[in-house]
């Protein structure tokens, strides 16, 4: 994705960030190449779903945008678990919110009223 540094003081809004990654995508990317996957980047889980549903939202040509995050997916989970044995099942269903998140993310149907 087409973001600014993480200390950059000038950060883009989303709908921008979305715009301009089509851009790039639709410009640079050979038309019989039939998707791409993002990594999130240092973005924070929530950011990286939001600009990957903003992306499926808005693209006007057919390309399938979907993600292959790590610590985006990861880190709630993480955080919730804490390696404490009696977090595993507050980890899982963080996770499995996470991945349904992105899920929704790849067919733009995602919004931030969904997230707990």
């Amino acid at each position: 994705m087409v973001i600014a540094g993480i200390h950059s003081p000038n950060q883009a809004p989303g709908f921008e960030i979305a715009e301009q990654t089509l851009k790039c995508l639709k410009d640079h990317m050979p038309d019989n190449v039939p998707g791409a996957c993002f990594l999130s980047g240092g973005q924070n889980d929530i950011d990286a779903t939001k600009h990957l549903s903003i992306m499926n939202k808005i693209k006007d040509f057919d390309i399938n945008l979907s993600f292959s995050y790590g610590r985006a997916l990861q880190q709630s989970a993480l955080m919730a678990w804490g390696g404490k044995d009696e977090n595993v099942t507050e980890a899982q269903q963080a996770f499995r919110h996470r991945a349904y998140m992105n899920s929704l993310a790849t067919k733009g149907e995602w919004s931030e009223d969904l997230e707990k």
